[in-house]
């Protein structure tokens, strides 16, 4: 039997994830995301290696856009095979792929705009990556599948979807890829989360796997536990707001969104923060909090217990969903101290760029960063402590106070990483480390190698590997 890997994106980076699979004849994709990293855009742009009419079907990990981003091109190119996901999944790739795609039109009509203003060209067509229609024609792909269900992907070629623990109906995907003691499993683990946070179920673990495909992103690093993750919020809510400024939320639409209101909510029953008024200013984020609402079964025992007792931190008093651009404009006109929760998480497009403009530069307010910051992002520039920063064309003074809450991330820190790695009994034949930036695999790759003797490696983009 041949059985190649392929590593396409979310190797020496942390975005666009992207694994081919050629097992004799049959081609698998597993993940097919966009490059957030602005350097690495132009893998977006480029053919795909292979014609994506020669793949037999997609398995998708999970809806961040790094792993489902290019899907709408890659469709449009040629691929005509299935998209295997849970249904939450599915749900929230078709509200997450229309906004990219409505983002990526108005980004490349804007930028044509200001360069024809500015008498210079960018680097690409000013047609976007993909339009509405583009997103649309993906969605009759989706083929939903539930936890621990296997299906055949063609002769000797099985996969079954695990809870992942990242977010809502996230999976680990492991293949079985042959007959009896000649068969083989591969496990990819899409983005692994944590222990005993809130809203979802733990994290899936395996006792005995030949490959596995890790993720690193936060793999250099502890996370602050939950308690940790209430004192600080508390500690920088209650201090901006005798300061008389906002707090700014840039937020991913998909999970941290919802842990956000998570704690807020717990904060709020407990009287350790001031009543306020939060803006959830994402209209992504709230048909997101539907689905949410919709596939409450997925929830951990904690999460059902505050739906029960109706105290849902989806609608607590003081929550405003912010819907029309219109709704988003007046927040700005308010006085007193809110907290305005807005995408995209990293800035780097969305109406969070809007609020920012209007409280970078004030010194009483705090912008609060929920998650990670790709290389050669506003956020990533920010967090990093850039003194002045260029937003909607324009120079602003980076005068606010700037916090970064780690203890947020939806990924696995460096102790969970290595706890998801001791639940195997036996050696792996190979790790492959891979979803972190450069040095930070490295490091996880020899903090693992040191920890158990195994065979690891950090695979760097464009590698093939053969499977024995």
């Amino acid at each position: 039997m041949s059985l190649k890997l392929t590593f396409l994106g979310a190797a020496g980076n942390v975005t666009g994830s992207r694994y081919l699979l050629e097992i004799n004849h049959t081609r698998l994709l597993v993940d097919c995301g966009l490059h957030q990293e602005r350097e690495l855009r132009d893998r977006d742009w480029a053919p795909f290696p292979v014609p994506p009419s020669t793949i037999d079907a997609v398995l998708l990990t999970h809806a961040h856009v790094d792993h489902c981003g290019l899907l709408p091109k890659f469709v449009r190119d040629g691929f005509r095979g299935r998209i295997y996901c849970t249904s939450a999944t599915a749900e929230l790739a078709e509200i997450i792929l229309l906004d990219a795609a409505h983002l990526q039109q108005e980004d490349a009509e804007y930028k044509k705009t200001r360069h024809q203003r500015e008498g210079r060209k960018g680097p690409h067509p000013y047609d976007p990556l993909y339009t509405a229609d583009d997103a649309r024609a993906s969605f009759p792909l989706f083929s939903p599948v539930e936890y621990g269900q296997t299906i055949s992907l063609g002769e000797g070629i099985r996969a079954t979807f695990y809870d992942a623990g990242h977010v809502l109906g996230s999976t680990m995907v492991k293949l079985a890829i042959g007959h009896g003691k000649d068969t083989r499993t591969i496990v990819f683990s899409g983005d692994i989360g944590r222990w005993d946070r809130p809203i979802l179920q733990d994290p899936t673990t395996f006792d005995n796997i030949d490959y596995i495909l890790m993720e690193s992103t936060y793999g250099d690093r502890l996370h602050e536990g939950p308690a940790d993750i209430s004192d600080k919020l508390e500690e920088i809510i209650n201090a901006t707001r005798r300061a008389g400024g906002n707090i700014i939320v840039p937020s991913f639409a998909l999970e941290r969104a919802q842990e956000i209101l998570y704690y807020m909510n717990k904060l709020l029953l407990a009287n350790r923060i001031p009543h306020m008024m939060v803006f959830l200013d994402s209209p992504m984020a709230i048909n997101i909090t539907e689905v949410f609402k919709r596939h409450s079964k997925l929830f951990d025992n904690e999460m059902v217990g505050l739906i029960k007792a109706k105290k849902s931190p989806f609608d607590f008093p003081g929550l405003k969903l912010v819907q029309t651009v219109e709704e988003s404009k007046a927040i700005n006109h308010i006085i007193g101290t809110i907290m305005i929760i807005a995408g995209s998480g990293m800035c780097t497009g969305g109406r969070i760029k809007h609020h920012l403009v209007t409280n970078i530069s004030r010194h009483e307010s705090t912008i609060l960063f929920a998650g990670y910051q790709a290389v050669g992002t506003l956020g990533r520039q920010i967090v990093d402590g850039a003194a002045e920063v260029r937003i909607l064309g324009r120079r602003y003074p980076v005068q606010a106070k700037i916090v970064q809450m780690h203890g947020l991330s939806a990924h696995a820190d460096k102790n969970d990483l290595y706890r998801w790695l001791s639940a195997l009994s036996k050696a792996p034949k190979h790790l492959f480390v891979t979803h972190g930036e450069a040095e930070v695999a490295r490091r996880v790759g020899e903090y693992a190698k040191e920890k158990t003797g195994w065979e690891v490696s950090v695979p760097e983009y464009g590698t093939t590997v053969s499977l024995d």
